[in-house]
């Protein structure tokens, strides 16, 4: 069935404020793609020309009902009944698109007349032509100019945060600029406070919630680096473009881990200098973190830098100073030339603008059913969705556990900083549109059972 026959039978059900919308977005989007498809409804009783109203009866989920706090779906579970197939909008480490995932099985298909590179040696011929062939296709997709080095490292997010203080700062009286706007930006230049004298510019109100982005006026012009998370995945804020600093300006060092491929990057109108993103989130698996340095940057690093962390390291030993996480770097290149076949970048930020929008209509059409924290849309996450559900713990409660029995899950999971307030939905490039659908669709029909 196609994302748009979706649409049209699940349309059918929505109610009140809600169905308003989405029928505002079927008229603008949806119905003008299907002109002259004869078979949309299968029959049934639907219109096109004024968006459909009578179809299929609306199927709602049961009345709330009390649950005990030990049942999985309240733990964080990712794993469904059995059986179910699993939806997974969990914030990270999270799902690759279902062909990815094919390809990736298929390396280890008894059939397959090579080694997988799980088994290579990091120095052999053979996964030579796999790192060569996965830089290339980063580069390619995400336009990245030939004076940037590649690099694919270990330590997660929580290395680079050090590393990037450790290889551009010389010593710890080096100034740097913080921008805070979420958690891990400020995490970031608490640890940056080991090896340089960062300032934080910070946006954090006085509950300790963020709902702005900092300002960018008083910049230390003799920062040796600008830090920005471009989206900081707890707190559901997104800097949807970076800012114009232009060449005489520090460079800008960019905590992209979590929406890096789900939009273009300006690398020289932004003086981007160093560019990092864990894998887990939208490139491939855990395990390894890639990195994009300006080669001017390279070599101006703190005598106190491991050569683990180290770029100049890395760099001139090819990427293989260490053993490289092989196998996860194949992945990244699997991945890279899916998003490449799909449409790149482009489509990839018009997938997420499209999956966004449909979470976020039916949070502020609901009449403050459900509620997000950030009323600025123009700082909304495409990648992360916080929001509330009702009224009480218990009506969340059965809102979770009614999604883990269809199989959609990860919306509420363990955290560094806790569970917090909000659920979130993570809307990373594996996600699919029909899963969203499938999300906000239930959730306007649980909102219409237990208002």
């Amino acid at each position: 069935m196609s994302l748009s026959t979706t649409f049209i039978r699940k349309l059918s059900t929505s109610t009140g404020s809600c169905r308003s919308a989405l029928q505002q977005r079927w008229s603008s989007s949806i119905r003008p793609s299907l002109d002259g498809l004869s078979d949309a409804t299968n029959g049934e009783n639907f219109e096109y020309k004024d968006a459909p109203i009578n179809g299929i009866a609306s199927l709602l989920p049961p009345p709330s009902t009390k649950y005990s706090n030990d049942h999985p779906a309240l733990k964080g579970s990712l794993m469904p009944p059995s059986g179910v197939p699993v939806k997974n909008f969990s914030p990270g480490p999270t799902c690759l698109p279902k062909a990815v995932e094919a390809e990736i099985k298929g390396l280890f298909d008894e059939n397959n007349d090579r080694v997988c590179s799980m088994y290579l040696s990091h120095r052999s011929p053979e996964f030579t032509d796999v790192l060569t062939s996965t830089m290339h296709l980063c580069r390619n997709a995400m336009q990245i100019p030939d004076n940037y080095e590649i690099l694919f490292m270990h330590g997660g997010g929580h290395g680079q945060f050090a590393a990037a203080a450790l290889n551009l700062c010389s010593n710890k009286d080096d100034k740097a600029t913080y921008l805070v706007n979420g958690v891990w930006s400020r995490r970031a230049a608490e640890e940056a406070s080991k090896y340089c004298n960062p300032t934080a510019i910070s946006s954090e109100n006085e509950d300790g919630s963020f709902t702005s982005n900092p300002s960018l006026d008083n910049i230390d012009a003799d920062s040796k680096y600008i830090y920005l998370c471009s989206n900081e995945t707890f707190n559901g804020i997104e800097i949807h473009n970076l800012p114009k600093l232009g060449p005489d300006s520090p460079p800008l060092v960019v905590d992209a881990s979590s929406d890096f491929t789900t939009k273009p990057v300006d690398w020289v109108e932004s003086n981007v200098g160093l560019l990092y993103a864990c894998a887990s989130k939208n490139i491939g698996h855990p395990g390894v973190t890639m990195v994009v340095i300006r080669k001017d940057l390279i070599g101006k690093q703190s005598p106190m830098c491991p050569s683990i962390l180290c770029y100049d390291t890395n760099v001139k030993g090819g990427n293989l100073a260490n053993t490289i996480a092989t196998f996860n770097v194949e992945v990244i290149g699997i991945q890279m030339k899916w998003m490449i076949q799909q449409g790149g970048v482009d489509e990839m930020e018009r997938r997420s603008i499209a999956k966004a929008n449909m979470l976020y209509d039916i949070i502020d059409y609901s009449d403050g059913f459900y509620t997000t924290p950030l009323e600025d849309k123009s700082i909304r996450s495409r990648m992360n969705v916080p929001f509330t559900v009702g009224n009480s713990e218990e009506m969340t409660n059965d809102f979770l556990i009614q999604l883990w029995e269809k199989g959609i899950v990860g919306l509420r999971t363990v955290t560094p900083f806790g569970i917090g307030k909000y659920l979130r939905a993570s809307l990373y490039n594996g996600v699919t549109e029909d899963y969203v659908e499938e999300l906000v669709f239930f959730m306007d029909k649980f909102m219409h059972n237990n208002r």
